[in-house]
Order: structure tokens, then C-alpha cells, then sequence
């Protein structure tokens, strides 16, 4: 028998079975002594990945039987959390003390318990930690007489780690530190772990976004052979390559990115043909030229899986001579592509498309705002006169194209964004929301548009892919968006499944209300996460049935993965040699992929948010318009506009009435006056406090504008946690 992963879960998910340790197992499939060892292994791994766990006595069972669930916990700032199981299913709700030793992010076993209060999550105790998130704690370093420890800057993690002896450094008190997390299995014992790296104090240039850096564990550096490889690579474009490709040097090719960027991978090209539609080019660096699969360029791309966009640097997945010199579409210079073309009509349909390997020369490298200045004024001193006439059709096709994606379902937020501007020594000079111009939307519609073809492409072949998938939200979350909606006397009535049209004619009733943003985001919360996987299930938030990501190679490993697998194409199907692995390898590198991602998210709002707050602790005293963005029983957030940064107005520091909080109708409500304060209102708030430990903004409200005299910038506090 040959004895795979698969065999051994479907064995134990039959309905007669009944759990056994693992030898009386083997037996009861019929595994031969000489095999004996991989089932062993394989049963470790399935353990492992949460697919089956061992019970008492070391009986081995599928977690559904066993009222168990798998998946990853989110601990809130006031210790409890929820589990986001596996399967899909409704979150469960974990008490702090049930949280035992897990950490935000890991992954856990947890077992449900047996009673439910009506109308109330399910609840749950976590039984196993199958997986850290991350090992890598970083805080605030202090020491006593009898032993050292840190103060964790996660406020979800409530407990002190110790620090262990002899580490060899010598940190001072109150500077932050990075420790790797011990073994921690009893929760009514302090963790502790190994100092490994002391990263200064609070206030020195920079330490606040290396802070985040070693929090996530991203990898701030290449390794040595990684560089030495990529040194070696040179752009040589030979003749016999470039007869292996369509030649579009002498057509007008431009790159439209930010004005700072540096790696250019996507060109736009422009031309009519004899039907008298339009054939635009996007034309993307041909990263896979140049990184072999298996190298250490490619293993190192995969491992980071996206480049990481920090507010004062970018981490790139490859290094710089790739991104920035050898794939970068740079003006003026001969550069390796791959185009998807695509035959528009005047309706703005794709009659035809075709994907293929090519060379250009691009012709010139656009900033979003030389296109906006030429879109707002006609006037080309920034845009050649020959790049000029290329983008007023392409302007055309891409309000139809857009126009046409909406009217079939496509969701578009468009939240406000804030933008961070520093100094050269890494200070805050200024916030401002991040515009978002027609520029912007011109390259976003034909990005979109040829993902989708290309995933289309894959789709008619019938061949495996990374699609770049986002599934429709779960009912239970549309029915909680309903509900608040009312609270602004919207009375939507969604049907089961919901469809992205359903969502955006509900956006249109909203647009340009007060409430907007707010519903928006709300709205959005109730949306699952996009994420990279080998099935595809559509897009929902684009209202696309096939979509993937073949557009950033340089910055996005599956861009890259998509890339090498068009090329392997030859007679409509893949070689032999990848059609045997390319599932469980399409598999892995979706996962991890899309864990890189959601880290990459993380760690980019991290340090936007400590900026904004670092900046706001030279406002103190200051007033400012904002809208009541959240509420907890013990207050509101506030969401500045001027900054789009958030805030806190408590209860203890609202004096003119006792005030309650009415989560249903989602107010506050004084008890005398009835004044009241409803998500969505715009208030007037002073700040009066700001905490750079946790950073966080205590927001007082002010009946206008007027303004105040500017107290002291705020005071790092220590706060007390339990030990």
C-alpha cells in the first residue's frame, strides 16, 4: 500500500472510526513494517499542520470528531480573542483566561465548549499551540536587583518575559531590545527567552521602525550568497534572444510609477489596427530571465514572498541590481518583458488578447503627477508630445473599462489613505490623506485587465495556476453590515449569497454622505481576505470570475511563479517533470505567499501609525475636526481628517453628564441632558495626551475649532501589567 497524508485522513475521518494510538493504527490500515517509519513521520506532520491531533494516551483523531478546531487566534489588546478556524466557519470566542499560552497569531488547537449563550458567539479554551506566529518578541528592557526582563510593546501580550542569563549584551534600562521566546507551556508562569539583539532607545533615529522590523521578522538584510549571485547577473541581450521575442523598441512604451520609485515593471504601449480597435500593451519586467527556480536569488524571493513597503524604506524581495538596474524598465535602455496585448473595442470589451515574451525600449518614465498635470491642463511640458498622444485614448479605454467593471459588480472603497513626509534625518514634517488620481486609476484599470486575461488564458488550457482568489463573505457578516447600516437608517436587504452587484449599488446609496468612510470600512471588515491558492473560486470584490497576479514580478513572488509557468507552456500543457509536482508546489507557495502578505500589511500600518502618533505628540493641545470612527465601553475613537489617524475620547474625561454606552444603536448617550454621540458624527477633539510606549492618542471634545495654547509633547508612560 502506498501510504500518503491523504489515505491516512480520509482512514480516520471515516464515520466508524474510533481513535488509536498510532501502531494500532498502522495496523488497522495494513501499513507494512517496512513503511512503518514514513507513516510515522507523516502522522507527525499531520499533527503538526493541525490536519489530526493526539488525544489522551496518544490516540490519534481527526479534530471535528473530537469537538476541536484548528486555526489561528487574534487576541485583542484586552487579552481575549477569537479563533479564525480553518474550515471557515463562524469565529469563536475565547475568554482572556482561556487563552493559555498563545500569542497573536498563532496557531492553536481549541477545544468548543459544550454550552452556548443565545445570540452569542460559540466559546472555546485553547488545548495546543501548534505553531508560533513569530518567535521574536521586542519591548522595553528593565532590570532588577534578582533578574532582567522586557515589557512586551504588544499590548495583546500581557505578561513580562523574563530574560535568561549569560546572554553576553549589555543593555540599559528603557531601551528596546529583541528576545527569541522559550519553550512557554505553562501559563501561570512568566515566559522567558534568549536577548539577542539591543536596538537602542525609544527616541533614537530609527529605532522606532526597527522595532517593527525584528517584531515581524523580516528580513532586513540579504545573505551574502544571495548577493554574490545577483552581482553576477548581467543584462546581455543577445541577438539569438531577442528572435525569441516580439520587438516593440520602436514603439512609444512609458512607465507611469511614483515620483521616488526605483523599480519600474510594468510599460504601457498603444497602437490601432485595421479593425480600428486599440491594441494596448502591458509590458512587465521578465524577472524570470533572469532568476533561475532553485537559485538563491529565487529560494531568498520566495522565503520574503513580497517586498515590504515601511514608511521610511522598502524591504525588497530581490536585491537591488534586479530591482532597481537589470529588470527595472528604466527609460532609454533595451529592457526583457513579457506583454499581454489585449484587442479593446470602443465599448471598452477585450475582443482578443495575447501573451507573449518581448523587448522595448521604453520611451519615457512618468510620474502619477505629470500624467495628472497633463490630464488637468492639456499642457505637455512634462509629457513628450509623442507619449501625449498615446495617453488620451489610453484615458478613454480606461474609463470604460473601469465604467464597464462597475456596472458588472466591482467594489471600489476608495478609503482615505494617509500619506507620511519626512525629513532626510527621518522626522515627521507632515500627514496628509494620499490623493488618489485619475493617473492612478488610468494604470490600475489595465493592471487589472490583463491579470485578467492572463488568469483567463490558464483557465481556457485548463492548466494549474496561483490564482489570486477572495471568496464571498460569510452571511453572518453581511447580516451584522445590514444592521448597522439601519443604525444610519439604510434598510438594505441582501439575499443569500449576497453578489458583489448587491454591495455596490448599496455603495452608490452611501456615496458622498458623512457616514461614507465609515460604511465603507465597516463594509470592507465584512469581506474576507484575498488570498493565493491553486483553486479558483473567483474574486468577489472585483466581480471577476478569473483573476491572479502576473503583473509585479519584481515586488510579488507569485507575479514571478505565473511568469516561469507561461513560459514552461508548449503544446497547450506543462512538461512532465512540472505536471508531476506543480499542485503541491502551487500549494505551498499560495500559502506562504499569502501569510507574507498579511505580515507585509501589518507591519507597513504598524509604522504609519507610530509616525502619526510620534508627529501628534507635537500637537498636544491643538483641535482638530474628526468622526467618530469605533466605540467600546469605555469611549470613542476618533478618526482625524487632516491626518487620517485615530484617536480616543473617554468616558472619565466627559464631565457635563454621566454617559452610557448603547452598543445596539451604536451611541453614547448622556443620562441628564440626553446629549448623544453617534458613529459617523463629526465632533470637534483636543488632544491632550499622547502614549509612545503603546502608541496611543487621548482625545478630549471641544464644542470648535478655536483654538488652544499647545501644551508639552507627550510623555512616554509606563504602564503596569500583570507579571
Amino acid at each position: 500500500m502506498d501510504i500518503t497524508a491523504e489515505k491516512i485522513v480520509a482512514y480516520v475521518s471515516k464515520e466508524n472510526y474510533r481513535p488509536v494510538r498510532p501502531r494500532e493504527l498502522a495496523k488497522e490500515m495494513k501499513i507494512p513494517e517496512k513503511n512503518y517509519r514514513k507513516f510515522r513521520n507523516l502522522l507527525k506532520n499531520l499533527i503538526s499542520d493541525g490536519e489530526l491531533v493526539k488525544i489522551r494516551g496518544g490516540r490519534i483523531g481527526p479534530p471535528e470528531k473530537m469537538n476541536l478546531k484548528v486555526g489561528k487566534i487574534q487576541i485583542t489588546s484586552k487579552g481575549f480573542g477569537f479563533l479564525m478556524p480553518d474550515d471557515g466557519k463562524e469565529e469563536i470566542y475565547i475568554r482572556a483566561n482561556d487563552t493559555k499560552t498563545a500569542l497573536n497569531g498563532d496557531r492553536v488547537v481549541v477545544r468548543v465548549k459544550p454550552y452556548r449563550t443565545p445570540g452569542k458567539k460559540s466559546e472555546g479554551e485553547v488545548v495546543k499551540v501548534l505553531e508560533r506566529a513569530r518567535n521574536t518578541i521586542v519591548g522595553t528592557y528593565h532590570s532588577s536587583k534578582y533578574f532582567e526582563y522586557i515589557e512586551p510593546d504588544d499590548p495583546s501580550f500581557k505578561r513580562d518575559v523574563y530574560i535568561m542569563p549569560d546572554h553576553g549584551l549589555s543593555p540599559r534600562d528603557g531601551q528596546k531590545v529583541a528576545v527569541i521566546l522559550k519553550e512557554w507551556k505553562n501559563q501561570f508562569l512568566n515566559p522567558e527567552g534568549k536577548l539577542v539583539e539591543v536596538l537602542g532607545f525609544p527616541h533614537e533615529a530609527g529605532v522606532d521602525v526597527l522595532s517593527v522590523i525584528k517584531k515581524f521578522e523580516l528580513p532586513l538584510e540579504f545573505q551574502a550568497p544571495v548577493l554574490r549571485e545577483a552581482s553576477k547577473v548581467k543584462i546581455n541581450i543577445t541577438p539569438a534572444e531577442i528572435k525569441k521575442r516580439r520587438d516593440y523598441r520602436d514603439q512609444i512604451t512609458f512607465t507611469i510609477d511614483p515620483v521616488d520609485a526605483k523599480d519600474f515593471d510594468d510599460a504601457l504601449s498603444i497602437r490601432k489596427n485595421s479593425s480600428g480597435n486599440y491594441l494596448v500593451g502591458v509590458h512587465i519586467a521578465d524577472v524570470s530571465h533572469y532568476v533561475g527556480e532553485g537559485s538563491s536569488l529565487d529560494k531568498e524571493a520566495r522565503n520574503r514572498g513580497t517586498s515590504v513597503y515601511l514608511v521610511d524604506r522598502v524591504l525588497p524581495m530581490l536585491p537591488e541590481h534586479l530591482s532597481n538596474e537589470i529588470c527595472s524598465l528604466k527609460g532609454g535602455e533595451d529592457r526583457l518583458t513579457y506583454t499581454c496585448e489585449m484587442e479593446i473595442n470602443d465599448k471598452g470589451d477585450v475582443v482578443k488578447f495575447e501573451i507573449f515574451k518581448s523587448i522595448i525600449n521604453s520611451s519615457a518614465r512618468l510620474d502619477y503627477d505629470q500624467v495628472q498635470e497633463y490630464f488637468d491642463t492639456g499642457g505637455t511640458d512634462s509629457v513628450p508630445d509623442n507619449v501625449a498622444r498615446a495617453l488620451e485614448p489610453l484615458r478613454k479605454i480606461a474609463r470604460k473599462v473601469r465604467q464597464r467593471r462597475f456596472q458588472k459588480g466591482s467594489l471600489d472603497f476608495d478609503l482615505p489613505e494617509p500619506l507620511v513626509i519626512m525629513d532626510q534625518s527621518g522626522e515627521v514634517v507632515d500627514i496628509q490623506v494620499r490623493p488618489r488620481k485619475e493617473s492612478h486609476r488610468l494604470i490600475e484599470e489595465f493592471m487589472l485587465l490583463a491579470n485578467k486575461c492572463v488568469a483567463r488564458h490558464f483557465v481556457r488550457l485548463g492548466l494549474p495556476t496561483l490564482f489570486r482568489v477572495h471568496d464571498r463573505p460569510d452571511k453572518d457578516k453581511i447580516e451584522a453590515f445590514q444592521e448597522f447600516a439601519k443604525s444610519f437608517g439604510y434598510e438594505f436587504s441582501f439575499p443569500d449569497p449576497v453578489k458583489p452587484k448587491h454591495l455596490a449599488d448599496s455603495i452608490r446609496e452611501f456615496e458622498g454622505t458623512p457616514e461614507e468612510d465609515l460604511l465603507n470600512e465597516i463594509l470592507l471588515r465584512s469581506l474576507k481576505k484575498a488570498q493565493y491558492q491553486r483553486e479558483n473560486i473567483g474574486h468577489f470584490g472585483l466581480a471577476f470570475e478569473n483573476y491572479l497576479h502576473f503583473t509585479s514580478p519584481i515586488r510579488r513572488y507569485p507575479d514571478l511563479m505565473v511568469h516561469r509557468l507561461l513560459s514552461e507552456i508548449k503544446n497547450k500543457k506543462y512538461p512532465g517533470t512540472r505536471t508531476a509536482s506543480v499542485n503541491e508546489f502551487l500549494d505551498r507557495v499560495g500559502k506562504h505567499s499569502t501569510d507574507m502578505e498579511i505580515i507585509a500589511e501589518k507591519a507597513e500600518r504598524e509604522t504609519i501609525k507610530i509616525k502619526q502618533v510620534l508627529y501628534l505628540s507635537r500637537q498636544i493641545g491643538n483641535i482638530y475636526q474628526g468622526i467618530i470612527s469605533g466605540m467600546t465601553s469605555g469611549g470613542f475613537f476618533v478618526r482625524l481628517m487632516q491626518f487620517s489617524a485615530e484617536g480616543m475620547v473617554r468616558l472619565s474625561m466627559m464631565v457635563d453628564d454621566y454617559y452610557y454606552v448603547d452598543m445596539e444603536r451604536y451611541e453614547i448617550r448622556g443620562r441628564h441632558k440626553k446629549k448623544s454621540y453617534r458613529l459617523g458624527d463629526k465632533v470637534y477633539v483636543q488632544i491632550v495626551d499622547v502614549d509612545l510606549v503603546f502608541y496611543r492618542v487621548d482625545l478630549k471634545l471641544v464644542e470648535n475649532d478655536k483654538a488652544a495654547k499647545p501644551k508639552k509633547a507627550g510623555k512616554r508612560r509606563k504602564k503596569k501589567k500583570n507579571g
